[in-house]
């Protein structure tokens, strides 16, 4: 069968960029950020991205280009004895698992981003009671809206890679990054936001040590990167054999840091805006309020408040959270269906269907108990899942995959990677520093 290729560096770098751009950066960023300490949260999130996040973002991609196959067959090609193969076998169901997981809270979040950018519309036509029902909390229009963003997600995967994935990076990843810019540019001529800027780019050094804050900024540096689901995996084995890896990898760590930095440039400066508008941005304990609901709590008031373009702004920002969470929930769903497609001979139209409906039976699960089930899986997952299982694929690049063959594979992009300044530290960093790191930082969440 053959594989999918992206045509060029540029669209892999939108691709997977888009991947790591999405409702992580864009809804989950500031809402922990707010939650912990905004500018602590920051320092923390940027060291441990390129402390941690980047060096097993390399190993993904190294390790999937090399194999040109799903998660599953790639850990368990490159392992020589039965021992590492099974342990390779069970890291990339894991990897799957936690995808589908990922993706069956996300597609809920991102219904709601749908809900929320059409309600003005239907409010500019007249239709008030559409209105309150696509932005108020409720299981019915939970179901559904999730319904509708599984059905456009599987729309673009059935397409492929070069007509499904690449295509759709290429056009969205550019819209997304205008209208981020634009509504920055808007919310900080408003009345507070220089307070909410303060907050947001001052740390408080004492708080760096939390083990709390530094947690959650690990889980977030993984779960926005789309690292230890085996998603960049994936996208590494449909990289071309030309590209210089190390390069392509510092650009979508650059681009997903920098696009979280302006989500947060974004957000928090908005909350103060908003609270000059009257809404409550503080807990009782005088801590920022977050929670999965922040940008639906703060943001409408600050829409609202701006008359009649308003209606257009609050459409232009759930626009781009909609385009956000599509360029990240095509690249989770392409982690089961490879495996289905390359392993068990499946049609990508139908391993689309199977898979996606799956995925949405848990979402509907989820909404049936979402006080008790949404948090869980979030924190399962995000938290817990892709620090461990990158962990683990930082052990299978360090001590399972040859060294020589790994520097082959580098060659081929960069024929003098040997004297470079990555070789001469990843192999190191990654098969020691970066396993005991994040388990040091796991141990200390316990």
């Amino acid at each position: 069968m053959q594989r999918g290729e992206f045509s060029s560096t540029f669209t892999f770098v939108l691709a997977a960029a888009g991947s790591a751009v999405g409702l992580g950066n864009i809804w989950g960023f500031p809402t922990n950020a707010a939650e912990n300490g905004g500018a602590a949260f920051l320092l923390m999130y940027l060291i441990l991205a390129f402390l941690l996040a980047y060096p097993a973002l390399m190993a993904e991609l190294i390790i999937g280009r090399h194999t040109r196959a799903n998660m599953v067959t790639a850990l368990d090609s490159i392992a020589t004895s039965e021992s590492a193969k099974k342990l390779g076998r069970f890291t990339g169901y894991a990897g799957m698992l936690t995808a589908s997981l990922i993706l069956s809270f996300y597609g809920i979040v991102a219904g709601w981003m749908l809900g929320s950018m059409a309600e003005p519309v239907a409010s500019t036509l007249g239709l008030d009671a559409v209105g309150a029902w696509l932005t108020e909390f409720g299981t019915v229009r939970n179901i559904s809206l999730t319904a509708v963003f599984m059905l456009l997600t599987g729309l673009i995967i059935n397409a492929g890679v070069e007509q499904g994935i690449e295509k759709w990076s290429r056009r969205l990843m550019p819209a997304l990054l205008i209208l981020l810019v634009a509504l920055i540019a808007y919310v900080l001529t408003q009345e507070g936001a220089l307070e909410g800027l303060q907050h947001y780019l001052v740390p408080d050094f004492s708080q760096m040590t939390n083990p709390d804050l530094i947690v959650s900024a690990l889980g977030q540096a993984f779960f926005s990167m789309s690292l230890g689901v085996g998603t960049m995996l994936i996208y590494g084995s449909y990289i071309r054999a030309d590209a210089n890896l190390p390069v392509v990898g510092s650009l979508v760590t650059l681009t997903d840091t920098g696009i979280a930095f302006l989500a947060g440039l974004l957000i928090l400066p908005a909350m103060f805006v908003a609270q000059n508008l009257g809404v409550t941005i503080y807990g009782e304990d005088g801590s920022l309020v977050g929670g999965p609901g922040l940008i639906f709590q703060v943001l409408p008031t600050l829409f609202e408040s701006m008359g009649g373009v308003g209606l257009f702004v609050g459409f232009a920002f759930f626009v781009l959270m909609s385009i956000a969470a599509v360029t990240s929930s095509i690249s989770m769903l392409e982690v089961p269906v490879s495996y289905s497609v390359e392993n068990h001979n499946m049609s990508r139209k139908r391993s689309t269907l199977w898979v996606s409906s799956v995925i949405f039976a848990i979402s509907v699960a989820i909404c049936l108990n979402f006080e008790i089930a949404f948090g869980v899986v979030i924190s399962l997952t995000t938290e817990w899942a892709q620090p461990l299982i990158s962990l683990l694929i930082c052990l299978f690049a360090g001590w399972v995959f040859y060294r020589n063959s790994i520097l082959n594979e580098l060659k081929q992009g960069n024929p003098d990677i040997e004297n470079s300044l990555f070789w001469k530290i990843w192999p190191l960093y990654v098969k020691l520093i970066c396993p005991a790191l994040i388990a040091i930082i796991i141990y200390q969440s316990l």
